[in-house]
């Protein structure tokens, strides 16, 4: 069904990162649906191509363009914006959801585990920002929008050392989405900047986190009703539906049972 808010973004651009598997993948079927031409991108596209090819089936009024992706690349990560820029004009709204956690605590994690969080946390986030505003600078695109796929974990510091230097790399999320929406200011547009935090969503995230100990990720999803991935994607459109001129900058959501 169409959405109140959404008949602008028909049949424009949004790249998704991240768009295998868990939010990234909801959120683009939810755009598909909507009617947006959507660029899923990962390092490996099977399961986008199934999606797409779901989508298609289901007679859902965008389409699905799967791209194979490494975001730690910074060469991958331009040849796929001037791919985009080549074959669809340009990107309208970039969704940064790719994130990638691993458990290195600060006094003993290894340091390949923090520049991999680094790596695509921050810089392939940062660098697709970039990218994508250049994007819609150069074709007069005034209305777009950069949504950032934060955490709560971006808010606030557990007390637990395999989740801390993820945490810083979110607390860079923080500051980066702000600091987007200033500069946005800066350049006199009317390009929006947000930031969606959620607390605990059940998808394979705490199984890639703890991937030696499949029953301890198990086990954060099943004392409580979690967040799904398609209550992010619906945020995502909430986002998008709103009038031009309502700038969202956050969005903090937990499960409802989630304490911290």
């Amino acid at each position: 069904m169409a959405r109140a808010g959404m008949e602008r973004w028909r049949d424009r651009v949004a790249l998704v990162t991240g768009a295998s598997g868990g939010i990234g993948a909801s959120v683009a079927r939810a755009l598909v649906q909507q009617g947006l031409k959507v660029v899923g991108c990962a390092r490996t596209v099977g399961n986008i191509e199934e999606l797409a090819a779901e989508c298609k089936s289901a007679g859902y009024p965008g389409t699905l363009i799967p791209f194979r992706c490494d975001l730690a690349n910074e060469e991958d990560i331009l040849s796929m914006f001037s791919a985009i820029r080549s074959q669809h004009r340009g990107v309208d709204i970039c969704i940064n959801n790719a994130g990638l956690a691993r458990p290195d605590s600060l006094l003993s994690g290894s340091t390949s585990g923090w520049k991999a969080m680094f790596d695509v946390n921050v810089l392939a986030l940062s660098i697709c920002t970039r990218e994508a505003y250049q994007s819609m600078k150069e074709r007069n695109v005034d209305d777009g929008h950069i949504i950032n796929i934060n955490s709560m974990s971006g808010h606030r510091v557990l007390p637990y050392s395999a989740a801390h230097f993820y945490s810083a790399t979110k607390y860079a999320v923080t500051a980066l989405t702000e600091g987007l929406r200033q500069e946005l200011r800066e350049a006199q547009t009317h390009i929006r900047a947000t930031s969606i935090s959620p607390g605990v969503v059940e998808t394979q995230f705490a199984f890639k986190l703890h991937d030696k100990d499949p029953e301890k990720a198990a086990a954060l999803y099943e004392h409580m009703k979690c967040l799904k991935p398609e209550d992010v994607a619906e945020t995502v459109i909430y986002v998008l539906s709103s009038p031009p001129h309502v700038q969202i900058g956050d969005i903090q959501m937990r499960p409802t049972e989630q304490v911290t």
